[in-house]
């Protein structure tokens, strides 16, 4: 695995990605912090398997509910045409 500085990882963004996607997993730091990673996506499912299968709509469909907002009919403000 290889650690580049955040100033050199922009200068050469597409050659990380395509290391990922090689399965070679690249750290990012900043003022030498390891920062980030970029790593390939089979790796990313095995640390995260449950939320490989998720798309927006099911996200939406667990949002628990239960707001209720009045509605407001009134304009906002007077216009004249």
């Amino acid at each position: 695995m290889k650690t580049i500085e955040l100033r050199q990882a922009k200068a050469v963004f597409s050659a990380i990605v395509e290391a990922a996607g090689n399965g070679e997993p690249t750290i990012i730091t900043r003022d030498g912090k390891p920062t980030a990673m970029v790593v390939p996506v089979d790796e990313r499912r095995r640390f995260y398997p449950q939320d490989s299968q998720k798309n927006l709509a099911d996200i939406l469909l667990q949002y628990p509910g239960g707001i209720e907002f009045e509605r407001n009919d009134s304009p906002s403000r007077d216009v004249e045409f």
